[in-house]
């Protein structure tokens, strides 16, 4: 008679399985958190890419030099106010000046950027402006070069140690909040396009600039206005980062400008929901690679993605938006 026994698995063993997996959980939940923060911030840049493209149709090179002047502003005045001693004691009041100064200065330089560069090429070929786009961009990274050499510049710490606990994950106070104010900034520039008067004359001439002029619509000046709102997120979004990562350099925004530009892409470029959208996924992909790959290829999958999209879904995920000629 043949005796049979029965395995049984260790509760030691199933113990550890469990822990291990709710390891895993937490280390990809982290990267979520982790994923959301970056792609607020791409968001908000590929807003000015997406703006500028509905109602000229180029692609403005020179945006992600406009949120590294913007970075270089908010360093600058959070500086002078840490170093008067009025930072320390009054945090709020502290960010909100931070943050309309660098907004102000993103907004004057993308005006100007446009005035200068772009208007005097708006009936010429498209890769006139583009080329302009390149040089104004190469122009600024070499300006702030010399002014303000090539060393990094230490942004003060703003936001306490710690943060909030959600289970086993911990979400430090600055991530929280880039999220929440990247979002409502989202929210708003939503709203302004959408109920605005000036969101509707936006809209017009992304539509069609000589029939909106023909409406009484001042096309120059809704332009510059595009101009205006999208270097001004661009410039909050430099003082993000630089509060994100505590240093800034006058390269600072080459990559993150072709990452914001790969996620207006990916939403569909023109497409102001399109540019949140791809902001958010991108951030998100990004986080994810880096849990399961090197960290070191997290940009190859970025582009890499861009690609894909591209031959896939050339208008991006939710439709290229363009005024018809």
């Amino acid at each position: 008679m043949r005796q049979t026994t029965r395995s049984s698995t260790s509760p030691i063993k199933v113990t550890l399985e469990r822990t291990l997996r709710g390891m895993q959980l937490d280390l990809w939940a982290q990267q979520a958190i982790n994923g959301l923060t970056l792609g607020s911030i791409y968001a908000l840049v590929a807003l000015g890419y997406t703006m500028v493209y509905g109602v000229l149709q180029m692609i403005n090179f020179a945006h992600g030099e406009v949120f590294m002047v913007g970075s270089y502003a908010g360093f600058f005045t959070l500086t002078a106010l840490f170093a008067a001693g009025f930072g320390q004691s009054n945090l709020i009041l502290t960010l909100i000046i931070v943050f309309l100064v660098a907004m102000v200065v993103g907004g004057i330089l993308a005006v100007g950027l446009e005035r200068v560069a772009y208007r005097p090429l708006r009936r010429a070929p498209r890769l006139a402006p583009l080329i302009s786009a390149i040089g104004a961009s190469i122009f600024l990274q070499n300006a702030v070069l010399v002014i303000f050499g090539p060393r990094l510049q230490v942004y003060p710490y703003v936001f306490p140690a710690g943060g909030v606990s959600l289970g086993n994950v911990s979400i430090t106070y600055i991530r929280v909040f880039i999220i929440f104010l990247s979002l409502a900034f989202m929210l708003g520039l939503h709203v302004f396009v959408r109920r605005t008067s000036i969101g509707k004359a936006m809209r017009a001439v992304a539509e069609d600039k000589d029939t909106a002029a023909l409406m009484g619509i001042d096309v120059d000046r809704t332009i510059a206005t595009t101009f205006l709102v999208g270097g001004a997120l661009a410039g909050a979004a430099g003082v993000m980062v630089g509060m994100y990562y505590t240093q800034i350099n006058h390269m600072i925004g080459f990559v993150p400008g072709l990452k914001a530009f790969t996620a207006a892409v990916l939403g569909g470029i023109g497409n102001v929901p399109g540019a949140m959208v791809g902001g958010l996924f991108l951030g998100l992909i990004e986080a994810f690679s880096a849990q399961a790959i090197p960290a070191v290829y997290k940009d190859v999958v970025a582009f890499g993605l861009l690609v894909l999209v591209l031959i896939i879904r050339p208008t991006g995920i939710l439709g290229e938006v363009i005024g018809k000629k």
